[in-house]
């Protein structure tokens, strides 16, 4: 009686697990990827933060977004990379965004005032048309947008655009020059540039004397090389004087650029180094007397001259002549001297009194004097 009531107690009780659906696992084993794996809703987690990876100071400083559209076809624009190259005779056109644009373009196109160049200014954009390129037109363009009170503007450093245009053209490496040879001065106290420039984006070009015949090598501590320059002489000195000449090569050509004469500059910059001389300080009645000026400069840097003499009231006919010319002084060195020659006919006694040269160069100017008697 006992062992039917204890089977029939085992029965009553599986049954009541079927019916629940809770069975005893039968072993134990790990989850599988792709098991349940949901954690309980009510675990408080603690929540990380992101790691924010350091930059360097230049990242935090935010560029200005360029104002400077390039126009494609059928009306498309697009922001133009620093650098293009484009083929010549293509026309090129360029927008900058403001009511006030100023622009700047390679000098080849300013200096020429060259009739394919258009800039207009319209209602919301500047506009800068070039029609027909060559390589001579490669360069830097670039706009800017004005910050104007009544008559006086100001360049809005806000507002800017820029890109540097390779315009290739078949048969032409370098940037055409306008002589087949010119002069580089070496001042001691400023860089000096070899501007032999590309018109191919991926040329390889090198520096070379003319004599002794030898490459250059551009180390990037005395000279280095800049594809919208030129070659850069970063500490000039004189032992760097005499011809040198830049080699392109590009898709299987070669090309020689027009040849250099690099002179070393004795005269720092600065205003003028002026000195006055007169052929006689006692001059008599009926005779000629020369003032002469004289200025010692940069080989590159022109002077004025400006006279103020004592017959110059009464109208005193006078005759003045400015000249230059550069002359190598020590150990190579090269100057300029530029010089101013007054002449004074027929001495007479309102003749007499002080003459005053004054030199004047983008520095500065220099006012020298000398007397001049009646004897």
């Amino acid at each position: 009686m006992k062992v039917w009531l204890l089977l029939g107690l085992l029965l009553v009780h599986e049954t009541l697990e079927d019916a629940t659906g809770q069975h005893p696992p039968k072993n134990k084993h790990p989850k599988e990827p792709g098991e349940n794996r949901i954690k309980p809703t009510n675990k408080k987690v603690k929540p990380k933060m992101p790691k924010i990876k350091e930059r360097d100071s230049t990242d935090l400083v935010p560029k200005t977004p360029s104002i400077m559209m390039q126009m494609l076809d059928k009306g498309r624009f697009q922001k133009p990379a620093d650098t293009l190259s484009l083929m010549a005779g293509q026309t090129l056109e360029l927008r900058c965004k403001g009511n006030k644009i100023e622009w700047n373009y390679p000098e080849f196109l300013d200096t020429f005032k060259d009739s394919r160049l258009s800039v207009k200014q319209h209602a919301r954009y500047g506009q800068l048309t070039l029609v027909n390129s060559t390589a001579a037109d490669t360069g830097e363009f670039s706009c800017w947008g004005q910050l104007c009170e009544g008559y006086i503007c100001k360049k809005d450093e806000a507002k800017t655009g820029s890109t540097y245009i390779f315009f290739t053209e078949k048969g032409e490496l370098f940037v055409p020059s306008a002589s087949y040879f010119d002069v580089v001065y070496l001042n001691p106290d400023r860089e000096a540039v070899v501007p032999c420039r590309v018109t191919v984006l991926s040329a390889k070009v090198t520096l070379h004397s003319e004599f002794p015949a030898k490459e250059i090598p551009a180390n990037g501590t005395d000279i280095a090389y800049d594809m919208k320059r030129g070659f850069v002489y970063l500490q000039p000195h004189s032992d760097q004087q005499g011809v040198v000449y830049c080699k392109a090569e590009a898709g299987g050509k070669s090309q020689i650029s027009v040849k250099y004469q690099l002179l070393y500059v004795e005269v720092p910059s600065g205003p003028p180094s002026t000195t006055i001389l007169a052929s006689s300080n006692k001059v008599k009645g009926g005779d000629n007397i020369n003032i002469l000026c004289t200025v010692l400069g940069e080989p590159d840097v022109e002077v004025e001259f400006r006279w103020i003499y004592p017959g110059q009231k009464d109208e005193r006919p006078v005759t003045i002549q400015d000249t230059w010319r550069l002359i190598r002084r020590g150990l190579g060195h090269t100057t300029r001297m530029s010089q101013s020659v007054l002449t004074v006919e027929d001495f007479e006694t309102i003749d007499a009194g002080y003459y005053i040269c004054t030199a004047q160069n983008p520095q500065g100017q220099t006012t020298v004097a000398t007397a001049v008697e009646f004897s």
